[in-house]
């Protein structure tokens, strides 16, 4: 299983998330996305659920928390609990003993980021 987990901005736009998918190494290979439970819904992340084709899958904040992150974000600690809300939703999503293949980037407006996460398959 190899999921790519997103943080993003209100503002951000459905190119903001495709830049930050692109350069976390794109969406070959991907099984799912995932983010925060309350941004799952939102019209940006489904738009980007259609055009690759993949579920949302929506992470609960205590799953966000106790996630280990591998960069940190003052921001996000302070907002979600945790370094990066990209790496904790992927690494979440993937399951246990998941590992990161790609850390978390930032796209080029700065509105969105993506990690990319593999764990076993279900």
């Amino acid at each position: 299983m190899r999921v790519a987990g997103f943080g993003f901005r209100t503002g951000a736009s459905l190119a903001s998330l495709q830049d930050a998918l692109a350069r976390a190494g794109g969406a070959d290979g991907l099984t799912q996305i995932a983010t925060a439970a309350d941004k799952a819904d939102t019209p940006v992340l489904q738009a980007l659920a259609v055009a690759v084709g993949l579920p949302v899958v929506p992470i609960a904040p205590e799953q966000i928390e106790a996630a280990q992150t591998a960069t940190h974000s003052a921001k996000s600690q302070q907002m979600r609990g945790t370094g990066s809300l990209s790496e904790a939703a992927a690494l979440s999503a993937a399951g246990a003993n998941a590992m990161l293949v790609a850390p978390r980037v930032i796209s080029i407006d700065k509105m969105a980021t993506c990690a990319i996460a593999e764990g076993a398959t279900p």
